[in-house]
């Protein structure tokens, strides 16, 4: 088993970017030339100590650092900067930044400095890497691994994404249930570091079947002579290799685990999860879910081509013209009501803009809900009727308000009597749809924050405008 660490424990630093954002503009116009034989391409002394400077600041950089700092700048200074990045650690920087950054770094490598930088990664890290990287890239780094290296990089690598498999650790310490813990500690002086994340040690029987385990906290505590069978916990939260990734981080959250064992059928201990692949797992699911309801079909580098942004974009936009184009069409359904009381041009985007408000509120808060797994089909039906009461309750207080304004503005109750029915109508209408829409697209294989805010807008914008001016319409003319 592999006990080296490619990287030391992280120091917090503070990125200036602002800083090395100046560096960087004063060597783009000799970056070619960097790393050339030649040593005339710093033409003047202000390059020549700005590429000194930039060399030492990269340098001092964690590789989570330095994945920030690649991710905050357009295509030209990223490069330069990963010209000048520790060749050593471009594989942990590769896989700590964005996925669409990544794309970028590995489309401008060459196959040996891919090699050069996957050569150090751990079996768990080349699988999670292999997806992005060349085929060739791939088999090549395979054929310098063992045997055994190579059957676990092909075991993550049959799983899906989503899959807990996918993300399994096979660095792990295991040990038998009928020695002492004297034994136990003496076994782990043998290494020269444990695997991160150690906070148990996974007690198994002759068949690698798992036992139970013994945390770290009673190992130290316990008598040196007491049996690991009568100090391990036997029982054991554990994940199959076929589970969602989400649950399995949901589980990780509600349990407080550092680690867990991943079990096959038979409960062979075949690997481990850990809590820094949670937290990530937990960090994409929320960038996700903003990304969804906003309408934008994936990750988007900030610094991506112009084209690319576009086809990440068009759909929703389409859909949101679409939508606006059904709004005005309510509105013009109701154009001698408008010219008729000016003062219902005035008043209709309060309407329509509360509810937009409400709808999003109770939407953000369903979506969270599924994400967390707190929901299931009666609870979904009995949250439809509290947010409805909460709705009735704000639409009467809320559109009291409006009311009262719109009298003393306009000098009519009747004004303010629609003021009051039409809010009230639509936060109904908004609370109604912000629960519907996620529970539908869950129930249709979707994911329920899926162009969740652009759907919810253009419901209360257009329900918002036909509740209003119909009341108008029925009421006051």
């Amino acid at each position: 088993m592999d006990n080296q660490s490619n990287v030391s424990e992280p120091e917090h630093q503070h990125i200036d970017t602002d800083h090395i954002c100046e560096l960087v503009a004063t060597l783009l116009p000799v970056a070619e030339y960097i790393h050339s034989p030649s040593q005339s391409y710093l033409q003047t002394p202000e390059q020549e100590q700005a590429l000194a400077e930039l060399i030492i600041a990269l340098h001092d950089l964690h590789p989570a650092d330095m994945a920030t700092l690649l991710e905050s700048l357009p295509l030209a200074e990223r490069m330069l900067v990963w010209k000048l990045a520790i060749p050593t650690e471009d594989g942990e920087v590769l896989l700590e930044v964005s996925d669409p950054v990544r794309e970028t770094l590995i489309e401008n490598m060459e196959q040996q400095e891919l090699l050069a930088a996957v050569d150090d990664l751990d079996a768990d890290e080349l699988a999670e890497l292999a997806p992005d990287l060349p085929k060739q890239v791939v088999y090549a780094a395979l054929s310098s691994r063992d045997e055994q290296e190579q059957a676990q990089i092909a075991a993550s690598m049959s799983f899906e994404d989503n899959q807990v498999g996918a993300l399994m650790d096979f660095e792990l310490v295991s040990i038998r249930a009928d020695v002492s813990c004297e034994v136990v500690l003496r076994y782990l002086r043998r290494f020269e570091r444990l695997p991160d994340h150690t906070d148990k040690i996974f007690v198994v029987d002759d068949q690698d079947v798992l036992q139970g385990v013994l945390p770290i906290r009673s190992l130290l505590v316990s008598d040196p002579e007491a049996l690991v069978s009568d100090v391990m916990a036997d029982d054991v939260v554990t994940f199959r290799p076929e589970e969602d990734v989400e649950e399995a981080a949901a589980a990780f959250e509600r349990y407080d685990l550092v680690t867990a064992p991943v079990v096959n059928d038979d409960r062979k201990l075949i690997g481990r999860i850990t809590i820094d692949e949670m937290v990530d797992v937990i960090r994409e699911e929320s960038e996700s879910d903003m990304l969804n309801m906003a309408g934008l079909r994936e990750e988007e580098d900030l610094f991506a081509p112009i084209i690319d942004s576009v086809k990440n974009r068009w759909i929703w936009l389409a859909v949101n013209l679409c939508t606006a184009f059904i709004a005005s069409r309510v509105i013009g359904l109701f154009e001698h009501s408008i010219e008729k009381i000016v003062a219902l041009a005035t008043l209709m985007p309060i309407v329509a803009g509360i509810g937009g408000n409400s709808g999003n509120q109770t939407i953000t808060m369903i979506v969270r809900a599924m994400t967390s797994g707190q929901i299931s089909n009666n609870q979904a039906r009995r949250l439809l009727h509290k947010e409805q009461g909460v709705s009735l309750v704000n639409g009467l207080i809320w559109g009291s308000v409006m009311g009262i304004v719109s009298y003393f503005l306009y000098h009519s109750i009747g004004i303010g009597l629609v003021m009051v029915a039409a809010m009230t109508l639509n936060l109904l209408l908004a609370a109604t749809v912000g629960v519907l829409i996620p529970v539908l697209m869950q129930k249709s294989g979707r994911d329920p924050a899926l162009g969740s805010s652009v759907l919810i807008t253009a419901v209360t914008d257009s329900g918002g405008f036909f509740i209003f001016l119909g009341l108008a319409t029925l009421f006051l003319l």
